[in-house]
């Protein structure tokens, strides 16, 4: 690099993604769109405790014609890091829906209204200096923040051995100052958690100039419990639909819709929710009539030829049209909307695709298309500079959901909403050291909310994570799948590729590759899918308590490679497992399960060693007759057939 040629400098990702756990071991953050990150020996450690995901942040310098040169690292520059994170979630005001509603919002008061002194509700940390490689320590712990006046460790930061800083979230706690059960799914009074974000700043000293980096924001949210699956539609998804059309944001089929880079990946992801949610599975999944990785189905969506166009209209006109006020729940994706439970009878109560998503759909539809090719992903370092810079802006928010926003798992609706940013994927954030503004009246209402000097105008220290529940173990034990009781599937679902639904389990799969059972009951195991909460019970305040406390026993549903042995088509090649689940030390069912099949494996042994027996007494018996036939034709005796 030509460090003579440096004009600016920002850092990268402009918005990244931390997760909690209970381990006090991590792993890194994906920097690849569509990849999951492969920590060692799993996403739980030896323990069954559930490894954070830390973030990574670099810096990367820029030409005065904003062209990349490359990454700065304490190699060619003197970097100095400034991280300031908070929670202010119990300060805020409640979530009733999504403020950006067009005549839908609701006004929401403060929650923990009682409490005159709101201070005593924020943890706000005191911000973070570190500068060096190789650094970590309690030094760099965001310990000092305080609820009612007990303190709470948001994480910490180090530094690799480039200079790097690296965001390490908190544990995972959440805690009731009154020591009260939960009552409900986002606005529990005296309630606290550890999730958090922020901003993450960086002065850079080249050739004894100094430069202020533009900043990036952090975010720590909830474990992924669906490492590898993906939403239908993903936050990467929300956003740059509106970059693409408010924000003059390069749209990426702006030369063409291609099929394997814009159409599968969406019915893909439809297809691979089969692993969270039963729904699924009977509509998209293995074996189904719509299974969109079936490569004879996806050979004929592929093709742009007359003859596969009205299959390509069907699966297009099975898609709810975002543009649309009609309620349609028979369309799909089949998901719950930002308009869960208030709205009967109106579109926003199911989720539907982004307008770009939709607008390429239907150029498909119409043979608009080519058909492209499957390319492998790349690794991160194969990556071209500017790939690098596009995989780092996409790569955390396609790992996050695009909604429904009820109010959400990792990121909520503000993201959709232009005010909020500054450029693409960059936020507009506070200026340095001044912490987010809390108070904006006793009733916060649409229009304070997206007015132009509203909480959307700036991003500070608990900015993004403030609209979403609180605490979020009880948000994801609330917003499930199928409440309904008397449909068919257990559909809508809400979040089910972070927050699982029903599951293929561990025992299950292992009998599923079991050769030598039948595979009318190999494929009963693939079928049954198990409830992900049930080691929760069924009663919900029950439920939503013990989420509180025991969110790290649940399972990780994540891809299995073992080869499932046999030829038949009807079993999966590969499938997402439920694993990391403490499991009884006894299972009577299971053992039910084993005996009944090793019983029916050795009743049908010993008929094959039967029927072996016959064949050799009968072989045997024939082989007398010969050797007597023999004998008698030597002796010159002739015999009729009925003397035999």
């Amino acid at each position: 690099m030509d460090i003579s040629k440096i004009s600016h400098v920002s850092i990268y990702p402009p918005i990244g993604i931390a997760r909690i756990g209970n381990s006090p071991e991590y792993f890194l953050a994906s920097e690849v769109p569509g990849v999951e990150p492969q920590p060692t020996e799993g996403y739980k450690d030896n323990e069954g405790r559930i490894k954070k995901q830390a973030v990574k942040f670099k810096i990367y310098a820029f030409d005065s014609n904003n062209n990349v040169l490359g990454e700065l690292t304490e190699k060619e520059a003197n970097i100095k890091w400034h991280v300031h994170v908070a929670n202010i979630k119990a300060a805020w005001y409640e979530f009733n829906n999504a403020l950006d509603l067009p005549k839908a919002g609701i006004p929401s008061e403060y929650r923990n209204i009682n409490e005159k002194h709101r201070e005593k509700l924020a943890i706000k940390p005191s911000p973070i200096e570190i500068s060096g490689t190789n650094l970590s320590g309690e030094n760099y712990n965001f310990d000092d923040g305080e609820f009612y006046g007990t303190k709470v460790n948001l994480g910490n930061i180090e530094t690799d051995a480039q200079g790097r800083v690296i965001f390490v979230p908190g544990n995972g706690d959440a805690q009731s100052k009154d020591n009260i059960p939960p009552t409900t799914f986002a606005n529990n009074v005296g309630w606290h958690d550890d999730t958090c974000d922020g901003v993450i700043r960086a002065t850079v000293e080249v050739n004894n100039i100094p430069l202020e980096a533009t900043p990036a924001m952090v975010a720590v949210t909830p474990p992924n419990f669906g490492p590898g699956l993906f939403g239908v539609v993903t936050m990467n998804d929300v956003v740059q639909d509106l970059f693409i059309r408010e924000m003059e944001y390069p749209d990426p089929a702006a030369n063409g819709v291609v099929f394997y880079e814009h159409i599968y990946p969406m019915l893909e992801r439809m297809t691979n929710t089969q692993w969270v949610n039963e729904g699924f599975a009977m509509l998209f999944g293995h074996n189904s009539p719509s299974d969109f990785t079936n490569p004879e189905f996806v050979a004929m969506l592929a093709s742009p030829d007359q003859s596969s166009q009205e299959v390509r209209q069907k699966v297009f006109e099975w898609f709810r049209d975002p543009s649309s006020e009609a309620y349609k729940p028979q369309q799909v994706p089949p998901f719950y909307g930002d308009g869960f439970g208030e709205y009967e009878g109106l579109s926003i109560v199911d989720l539907p695709i982004t307008q770009t998503q939709f607008n390429r759909l239907q150029k498909w539809a119409e043979g608009e298309f080519t058909t492209g090719q499957l390319q492998p992903k790349k690794a991160f370092d194969e990556l071209s500079l500017e790939e690098q810079l596009n995989a780092l802006n996409q790569a955390p928010l396609e790992e996050c959901l695009g909604g429904p926003f009820h109010p959400g798992i990792e990121l909520t609706w503000p993201m959709r909403v232009k005010l909020m940013w500054s450029a693409p994927y960059r936020l507009k954030v506070v200026a340095k050291n001044k912490d987010t503004r809390l108070a904006f009246g006793p009733l916060l209402s649409p229009q304070i909310a997206l007015s132009e000097d509203g909480p959307l105008s700036k991003s500070g220290p608990g900015a993004l994570t403030r609209w979403l529940g609180v605490p979020w173990q009880t948000d994801e034990a609330s917003c499930l799948s199928g409440y309904n009781p008397s449909t068919y599937l257990p559909l809508p679902s809400f979040w089910a590729a972070r927050v699982p639904n029903q599951v293929l389990s561990e025992d299950g799969f292992e009998r599923l590759k079991d050769d030598s059972v039948n595979i009318g009951q190999r494929l009963k195991h693939f079928d049954y899918r198990q409830d992900w909460l049930r080691d929760l019970g069924t009663q919900y305040f029950k439920k939503i308590d013990k989420m509180t406390r025991q969110w790290h026993n649940l399972g990780i549903i994540a891809r299995h490679e073992d080869n499932v042995p046999g030829d038949s088509e009807l079993l999966p090649k590969y499938a997402w497992v439920e694993s990391g689940r403490p499991l009884p030390a006894v299972d009577a069912s299971f053992e039910q399960v084993e005996y009944v099949e090793e019983v029916i494996l050795g009743a049908r042994e010993q008929e094959e060693r039967s029927k072996d027996e016959l064949l050799e007494k009968t072989e045997l018996l024939a082989a007398k007759k010969d050797v007597l036939k023999s004998r008698r034709t030597a002796a010159g005796t002739t015999f009729k057939r009925d003397e035999m």
